[in-house]
Formats: C-alpha cells, structure tokens, sequence
C-alpha cells in the first residue's frame, strides 16, 4: 500500500485471473475500438489492453494527447489529493462517485508512478510531475501504449458509429470501416476546439440514442463591462472574486486575479466562471465583486486618512503609490468618482474618502459574458448521466457502448479535478469494456 492508497491495480489482478480461469476469456479477445486518443480515452485504451483486449485509438488530429500539453501551464497539474465528488458538477455530481473510488487519486498517482512519473504535490492538493512537464506524462502514456501493442490511427475523424446485432461498425472519414466488439466514445467535449475538441462526440452519441444537455464553456475568462480595461490590461493583484446575482453571493475564490481588455483572468475567475455563465444562460443579471482588499470598509478608511495626514499637500493619485498597483491608481480614483488626481489629499472630502475606501473593499462590474469555447478549459455539459452506468461507464441503451471523460456531463474544479475525471472514466471504462461479457 502506498501513502496514497491502495492501488487498483492489486485488485484487478486477481479479478482478471480468475475470469481467464473460468470462462477461457484469452480464446475470446474482444476487439475495443476507442474514439478519441485524449486523456481519457488514452488511459481507457490501457486499461482495456492490460485486460487482454485487442485495442484501437482513433484520432482526429496528427497525434494523440493534445490537449494534455496544455494543461497546468504547461506543467500538467494531473490530479489532486483531495478529489471526491464534492469537487464535481453536472447534472448529477453524486455520479462520479463510481469511477472516482473505483479509480481514485491515489491510484491514479500510483498508475503514473508506475509509469515513471514521480509525484510532487503542490498547494490546495495539486498534483504536478516532478518534471515539471505536461510532455513527461504524454510521452509516458505513448510508451505504455506502444508496449501494449495498441493500435493507434491518427488522422481518423470518426463520423459514425452504427450497432447491428453484437457488432459495432465505426465509420472513418476518408477511411475504411472498423468493425468492433465494443466501442468507448472518448472524445473530448467542445473546450479548447484547436486540441480536436469541437463536439463532434455529441453528435455520435445523439445518433446511438442519447440525449446531450445543454452545454456552455466553463473555466474560463469573464468579460465585464466597462471602458477602461486597456489601461490596465496585464495588471494582476493578490485579491477576492465573488459572483453576485440578486444582491446574493453566488460562488467566489481568492488568488492572483488578472485584468485584460476585456475582463478579467486568473484562477478564482476561472473557478467561478461556471456559474457567472450558468447565470447569464438563465436570463439573470450577474456582477463581479472584487475584494482588492481584505478588510472592513472602516479599516480601509483609517488607513486611507492616515497616509493622507503623512502630507497634506501630497497629490492624492501620488498618496496611493505604495498601496495600490500605480496603474490602477487612477481608474480606482476615476471610480471613486475623483476625476482631478492631481489634488492635494487637504482637499479630498470625507465622502470621497469613503467612496475609495468602498472601492477597495467592494468594486463592483457587471458581466456581460465569458470568453467562448477556444479560452475554455472544460466544457459544461454533455452525454445524461442517467443514461450511463456510474460503476462501468456503460450505455444503458446500447450494450457494449461507453464514455470516458469530458463528453459526458461531467465537469470539476479548477486544480486537477478534470484530468482526474478524464483517468477514472476512461481506466472505469476501458476495463469493463474488455471483461464485461453480460
């Protein structure tokens, strides 16, 4: 047992040997096709090789793994220690309850160890390779699956999938069909379309009967109302986000928040743009607060009064310098409803003090939107969870079909929440489509 857990792998041993044992399962090897060679769909083709399947990957692009290369920066932030299903959204979060015990984080640490990814754990729970480098786990992946004679057809965009009695015929655009025993649909949502995401998979799973909710793009840049955003584009500060909606507090998150010329960035505003776009998707009205800083109004206004009285006759724009970024100076004092900076802080009335004091504490935009689907991190959205089994990630209308990853209604927090969905549906998946024979 490693500190992170018991490892599945242990478990599935014993499974798989006494299956081969009993029902001959070697003179039977299934054939599983898997659309999609992303994170999920990657690991669902280990899984169901490891299990004895003869294993295909179909993908869209030149190669497979993509979008793992842009995860974490750069630096892929691939799971986190504190994964549960109170980190998922969805029209069920309670679904992924199945495939996160059945393949937690610390079997997926371990999977990866094994693999030759040492670990580091980093703030809030992240999880990074010791490398630092999105590439190590594509390349380890590769390796695994190149050892485990997966097939892997790049360039195949799959454009139809069709079942007639046990058989499932894959059509390849501008290739020859592919006949299969058991097919996993893994291919990605419509997040991030220049890693081959562009909601294709939908359309597959419509065509074999399943129903796809609604969908929008989720972790991602928030637009804001507002004229001066250009003056300030690239400024970032250490402050509070929080989505308001009907004077209620809806979702907020602290961190390095980023201002652009359209909005804002950063990763609180990343964590809450889910539900700032959920809101505006439902015809409500949604405003940005941000907290610069974390104190009451009357604080700020004591601290504001006493950098005043250091010298009268100081411009009050120049008395802010040390206190706030000097590029949001004066647009802050612009918003505080002060248009003369250059005046001496003698001059600056009680009120107007307190109208920076507020601004400080309590600045307030409305949004007008979310950036689209190229900014997105994840999609919101996708195949019914009630059309799918949460313990094998199996169709429950068409036998021997499964679905790993983003393409269900699936999405998580910002933080490794989404690569970690990505690993347990498509391990869950991959081997259940090799073993199941019910």
């Amino acid at each position: 047992m490693s500190e992170f857990g018991e490892t599945i792998e242990s478990k599935n041993e014993n499974l798989l040997l006494n299956r081969l044992l009993k029902e001959g399962f070697m003179k039977n090897i299934k054939h599983v096709l898997v659309a999609g060679g992303g994170a999920a769909g990657m690991v669902a083709a280990v899984s169901a090789a490891r299990m004895g399947a003869r294993v295909t990957i179909a993908e869209r692009n030149p190669r497979v793994g993509k979008k793992i290369l842009a995860t974490g920066n750069g630096r892929c932030n691939y799971t986190n220690i504190n994964t549960s299903s109170d980190y998922y959204y969805g029209g069920n979060p309670e679904f992924t309850r199945g495939a996160l015990s059945i393949f937690s984080a610390g079997d997926a640490i371990r999977f990866f160890e094994k693999l030759g990814i040492e670990p580091k754990v980093e703030e809030q729970g992240k999880v990074f390779p010791m490398s630092e480098q999105a590439s190590s786990v594509l390349d380890v992946l590769l390796y695994e699956l190149n050892k485990l004679g997966v097939n892997i057809i790049c360039n195949a965009l799959v454009k139809k999938i069709t079942k007639e009695n046990d058989c499932f015929f894959v059509e390849i655009e501008n290739k020859d069909i592919i006949k299969a025993d058991r097919v996993i649909i893994a291919t990605g949502g419509k997040a991030m379309p220049s890693s081959g995401s562009d909601g294709n998979g939908y359309e597959l799973a419509a065509g074999l009967g399943h129903r796809i909710t609604d969908i929008f793009p989720a972790l991602v840049q928030i637009m804001l109302e507002g004229s001066f955003f250009k003056r300030i584009e690239g400024v970032k500060i250490k402050g509070t986000a929080e989505v308001i909606s009907g004077n209620r507090s809806v979702v907020r998150d602290s961190g390095d928040i980023l201002f652009a010329n359209y909005g804002v960035s950063g990763p609180p505003i990343l964590q809450i743009s889910r539900r700032a776009g959920e809101l505006l998707r439902n015809g409500n009205e949604a405003f940005l607060k941000i907290v610069m800083m974390d104190k009451h109004e009357t604080e700020v206004l004591k601290l504001i009064e006493k950098r005043f009285m250091r010298d009268r006759n100081k411009p009050v724009d120049f008395s802010f310098v040390g206190l706030i970024n000097k590029r949001l100076i004066p647009v802050i004092l612009s918003e505080a409803g002060i248009n003369d900076v250059k005046r001496p802080v003698s001059e600056v009335s009680l009120n107007e003090r307190k109208s920076i004091a507020r601004v400080l504490t309590d600045w307030r935009f409305k949004i007008r939107g979310t950036k689209s689907w190229p900014s997105a991190q994840v999609t919101v959205g996708g195949v019914d969870t009630g059309e799918i089994d949460p313990n094998t990630m199996e169709s429950r209308l068409v036998k021997g079909l499964y679905f790993a990853g983003e393409i269900i209604d699936v999405d998580g927090y910002c933080g490794g929440f989404n690569l970690q969905w990505s690993w347990s549906s498509g391990y869950v998946s991959g081997f259940n489509a090799a073993t199941r024979t019910d």
